[in-house]
């Protein structure tokens, strides 16, 4: 799992005061948009289909894409979830040789 790192709020803390900062900083970052939801897929080269890994995935959880190449941003068109289960999803894509369609992959709920 690849995270940009924001601090998490312990779930306890022996200090009452320090755990509400902590909290309330995990909030604010929160509410600026860093939310440890974003990670990088590069689409397999030659075959059809990619399996993304990630523990934050589920049945539900909803995959985004954002083309970080040029390659990736003409394969965005057919690029797809087929299946997906706790732990993995399975990006159903068009054959190329080109080994740059990376991706940034926002991964909510």
């Amino acid at each position: 799992m690849t995270t940009q790192g924001y601090p998490l709020a312990p779930q306890t803390f022996p200090n009452e005061k320090e755990h509400r900062r902590l909290i309330a900083s995990a909030a604010n970052l929160a509410l600026q948009g860093k939310l440890n939801a974003v990670t990088k897929v590069t689409l397999a080269a030659s075959t059809t289909t990619t399996t993304l890994t990630d523990a934050r995935i589920g049945a539900n959880t909803g995959i985004f894409f954002s083309p970080l190449t040029a390659n990736a941003a003409a394969a965005l068109g057919g690029l797809y979830v087929s299946a997906q289960q706790k732990g993995q999803a399975t990006l159903t894509h068009a054959s190329s040789a080109s080994v740059d369609r990376t991706f940034s992959v926002l991964l909510i709920g």
